[in-house]
């Protein structure tokens, strides 16, 4: 695991400022603690900083080609190393190490760009090839590890995170405002685009190249191409079961210790099931740590403890405190563009924790994508059926008579999801699908809270864009596949997987993925929807396949999610930095948003009458990062 960085001059005469570069790279020190390096030539640099996970004394990075010519950084893992090593050896090529690392260099040089179709992990790359003069760049699968690059027009700079990128003082920082506008409608901002207008962010499953001063994306795989196949239960449960297996076996692959994250849910527990499956049955083995909060809706210690207990693991845990000022402030600072989802708290110290005992944990990320875990798929289809009997005339009655309600502190209840039920039908168009339950601001309050000049600048924009291109991009009429690869392409890479990355490296953890296996993805794409949802039951195979590993109240567990107590929070611990990043003076000076309006909605939160927390943090996230990346001299 490593922050990479570098420069590339479209003059390969221009030599390379040694000093910047190096700056550049200094500053994702966070990513990779254990060692540094970096390699200047002419018109091109490249620098990297390493955690030692692999080959701990030979992983040095750059790494070369025999002859020279082509040098390499990454950041990630490759799973299938030890194949592809004795397939480019039995092809003559030599090896300096046994990292993993070294690999992709040897695979570059014997398939060129197809190379990424051979290669199974998580990873960033960067590569000069010296040879035809072309830089390449690529991000796995799934989009787990980042990769964020700028054109200037004269060079092409390129960074693990934004700060990198930034850290090089050749980019503006002007603000992409349709950027905004997504974060404040889904809490993120999705990719391509970043919050700079002059910054990007490489699409998983894509590499770059840049030639002469000309820059082009191409994508090498697509979890749409996977063709659809007849399974029976027993034969697709069973594939599951041993994908899985597999999977979680390769990814414990370490000359370090290693862990797992455990909420107690289905998917975290599976990986610890395996985990202990593959270290012999010894549970003790195995390193499992959980996070929890007072606010008992919210707490699922006791079936992390459970499963802990089931399997003896060697287990540890702590607990969300809603004083999380000081925190607020370093980690939203450290992220670079505004990103609102709360669960980036508990994740940073579960992540915090479990690094004074691990260098890497597993998680069970992915698994709602590829097997239909979420509750909103359920929400959809029910819409659905309501829209053949009511009219949606109807259905914005009663969100106005619910919406007078008011909100319970629980973390979810019957009332909260009656609400948010009516009001996504009501608020957000159905052509977006489940999405109408993951955007949090539509298009009405968003007349009354941004100014006159913000609209004016998004007339020509559309925020459910991305949504509806990716819906439409599965290559299928099945609705439930279309909403998996949607999930895949946007919520899991611009929220998730983002919000996993972030909050583990900045502790120096490195985070792992089993579900996002390349194998185990093509296989989940395989198998029909009526086997990952059934008769309302969701994760169907999934659950099939675990039935002997996992216990039945952890099947039958519903799906709660990684989420923290804020709108609580925010009527108390977090009340007064909210007055202060949200002020009249300073929401009037930022000229984005109406201070009558910002003012309107924190007394309105604060009074129990409505919940707010979604917009309300998203603009304390904001106001904070404006501060530190506009405003302040970094």
């Amino acid at each position: 695991m490593c922050g990479i960085a570098g420069i590339v001059e479209r003059d390969q005469h221009k030599p390379i400022n040694s000093e910047r570069l190096l700056k550049m790279v200094r500053v994702l020190t966070h990513r990779g603690p254990d060692d540094e390096g970096s390699v200047g030539l002419p018109g091109v640099g490249l620098a990297m900083r390493r955690l030692a996970i692999v080959d701990v004394a030979g992983g040095h990075q750059p790494f070369k080609s025999e002859d020279g010519e082509i040098h390499l950084v990454a950041n990630g893992e490759i799973y299938n190393h030890l194949e592809l090593r004795k397939i480019l050896i039995a092809h003559g090529h030599r090896f300096r190490s046994e990292s993993d690392i070294e690999v992709l260099v040897h695979a570059y040089e014997q398939w060129g760009t197809s190379f990424l179709e051979r290669v199974h992990g998580m990873f960033a790359i960067a590569l000069w090839d010296g040879r035809q003069r072309v830089f390449l760049a690529a991000r796995d699968r799934a989009g787990e590890k980042p990769l964020y690059y700028a054109d200037t027009g004269s060079t092409l700079i390129f960074a693990s995170e934004i700060k990198g990128i930034l850290a090089s003082g050749m980019v503006e920082r002007d603000v992409d405002l349709e950027a905004l506008d997504q974060f404040l409608t889904y809490e993120y901002v999705i990719t391509p685009r970043t919050i700079f207008s002059k910054i990007r962010r490489l699409p998983a499953a894509h590499y770059l190249v840049y030639r002469e001063g000309q820059l082009e994306t191409r994508r090498y795989w697509d979890a749409a191409a996977v063709a659809p196949k007849r399974w029976k239960e027993d034969e697709a449960a069973e594939a599951v079961r041993e994908a899985f297996a597999q999977a979680v076996g390769r990814q414990m692959m370490s000359d370090v210790p290693l862990g797992a994250f455990l909420s107690g849910g289905i998917d975290s527990s599976a990986v610890v099931a395996m985990m202990v499956e593959a270290s012999g049955g010894v549970g003790s083995a195995v390193n499992t740590f959980s996070m929890g909060f007072a606010d008992g809706s919210y707490n699922e210690l006791p079936y992390a403890r459970a499963v802990a207990s089931r399997f003896e693991t060697t287990h540890r845990e702590g607990t969300v405190e809603p004083d999380l000022r000081e925190l607020f402030d370093q980690l939203i600072v450290h992220l670079d563009e505004p990103f609102a989802d709360v669960s980036l708290f508990p994740t940073y110290m579960v992540s915090k924790m479990a690094r004074q005992h691990v260098t890497v944990a597993l998680s069970g990320d992915g698994g709602d994508e590829i097997f239909g875990g979420y509750d909103t798929y359920a929400a959809d289809q029910l819409a659905r059926r309501l829209a053949t009997v009511f009219p949606k005339g109807a259905v914005s009655m009663l969100a106005g008579l619910v919406g007078l309600l008011p909100p319970s502190e629980r973390k979810k209840g019957l009332l909260n999801k009656v609400k948010r039920f009516v009001q996504g039908i009501a608020d957000e168009p159905e052509d977006i699908a489940h999405y109408r339950w993951m955007a949090f601001l539509p298009v009405a309050a968003k007349q009354a809270l941004y100014t006159s000049e913000l609209q004016t600048s998004l007339t020509q924009s559309d925020v459910y864009r991305p949504i509806r291109e990716s819906l439409g991009s599965a290559g299928t009429d099945d609705l439930l596949h279309r909403q998996l690869y949607a999930d895949l392409c946007v919520y899991l890479a611009d929220d998730i997987l983002v919000k996993v990355d972030r909050m583990s490296m900045a502790t120096s953890l490195e985070t792992r993925a089993p579900f996002l296996d390349v194998n185990l993805m093509e296989l989940a794409y395989s198998i029909p929807s009526e086997l990952k949802i059934r008769n309302g039951e969701r994760k169907y195979i999934l659950k099939q396949a675990l039935r002997d590993v996992l216990p039945p109240e952890i099947l039958r567990r519903p799906k709660e999610g990684f989420s923290i107590p804020m709108k609580n929070w925010l009527r108390g611990d977090l009340a007064p930095i909210m007055r202060d990043l949200l002020a009249p003076g300073r929401i009037r000076q930022r000229g984005w948003f109406s201070p009558v309006a910002v003012t309107r909605l924190i007394d309105s939160h604060l009074s129990g009458r409505d919940n707010h927390a979604h917009v309300l943090f998203s603009l304390m996230v904001l106001e904070r990062w404006a501060e530190s990346a506009l405003d302040e001299v970094i």
